[in-house]
């Protein structure tokens, strides 16, 4: 019995993509109570998001690619986790990409995760018997209209398979289609999120997604670029947030689906106004061809994860935006525009 009890002292956990935007955040917050196995190609993730974790005992980096098979087992720098006697307790699987810029470049990757990747996930879940969180998206709802402006769970979406997004749109309906499968075949806990936009430290930059590159426009005295017109508009909900509330959903007895994000429609014009305004810059804005990964998408109604999981988010747009400004400026070196320009 003690034996037992010093084993699962902690739990091992395994966040697939989790060098990521979202990954790299759920491991800062998991790595303070679990032994983290963090698995990524780098695809779209980034090494340097999770450098500051590389040296803590309780944090291993995989690098391997989901979509091949993987043996944790007989992994020598896995020995310190006893994974042959412990094995893994919780799996998060974000592995998918997502740049708006190398969307057409990704989109065999963006299949392949969608399919052999979440297969191969959750094979390691029905192998360790663990908990299964698959990050899913609001694309499953397909692109917004006027009819319908907050989506709840229950609405079943018009998804376009034929169109140039449909790698990624009816990748993630398919990839919850294969998770509730192995749910009801082998009698798993698995649980799924949809997020929404989500924005924080560690976007790329140059990827196509707006904020971060807003952001360095404006401290730089560039045009802050708008993938659209001035009436695009979208849910914008702080990462740390969407962390909270997959800790939230992985340690509670319900499995969803959930919508994960902010309830206000935020208009991009304004978004940029603030930045400006916050930054101190006299940028311009510029509206350019809207990116086919970067569209208008439904808002979401957030009730149910609102009862359920006592969640909501609570980080504001305004305080975000400085969390974010501030990070950008520490990591990539910026520094505030002076007051000739």
């Amino acid at each position: 019995m003690n034996m037992k009890k010093t084993i699962f002292d902690k739990k091992n956990v395994l966040v697939i993509g989790g060098a990521g935007f979202i990954g790299s955040h759920i491991c800062d917050e998991l790595v303070k109570t679990c032994k983290v196995i963090c698995l990524d190609n780098f695809i779209t993730g980034d090494e340097r998001n999770i450098d500051h974790l590389l040296a803590d005992p309780n944090f291993e980096f995989i690098k391997h690619d989901i979509n091949a098979p993987i043996d944790l087992d007989n992994m020598v720098e896995l020995e310190k986790f006893k994974m042959k006697f412990q094995g893994v307790q919780e799996i998060y699987n974000l592995a998918c990409p997502t740049s708006p810029f190398q969307f057409d470049k990704n989109r065999l990757a963006t299949i392949m995760s969608n399919s052999y990747g979440i297969k191969n996930a959750l094979d390691l879940a029905v192998k360790y018997k663990a908990k299964f969180m698959h990050f899913s998206s609001s694309v499953v709802y397909g692109l917004k209209n006027e009819e319908n402006k907050k989506i709840s769970e229950e609405y079943l979406g018009i998804v376009d398979f034929t169109n140039g997004r449909n790698s990624y749109d009816e990748g993630k309906r398919f990839a919850e289609t294969i998770a509730l499968n192995y749910k009801e075949i082998f009698n798993l806990d698995i649980k799924i999120i949809r997020i929404f936009r989500i924005y924080g430290p560690r976007m790329k930059l140059n990827e196509g997604h707006m904020i971060p590159d807003m952001i360095v426009n404006a401290i730089e005295g560039r045009d802050l670029e708008i993938f659209g017109d001035d009436k695009f508009s979208s849910s914008l909900c702080y990462v740390n947030d969407v962390v909270e509330a997959a800790i939230k959903l992985m340690e509670s007895e319900f499995s969803g689906p959930y919508n994960i994000g902010s309830d206000l429609d935020v208009n991009m014009t304004d978004l940029a106004k603030m930045i400006i305004e916050k930054i101190g810059s006299k940028s311009n804005i510029k509206y350019s061809k809207q990116l086919i990964f970067m569209t208008p998408l439904f808002i979401p109604d957030t009730t149910k994860a609102r009862n359920d999981l006592s969640w909501m988010p609570v980080v504001t747009l305004p305080k975000g935006l400085e969390l974010t400004i501030e990070d950008m400026k520490i990591t990539k070196g910026l520094k505030r525009l002076d007051q000739n320009i």
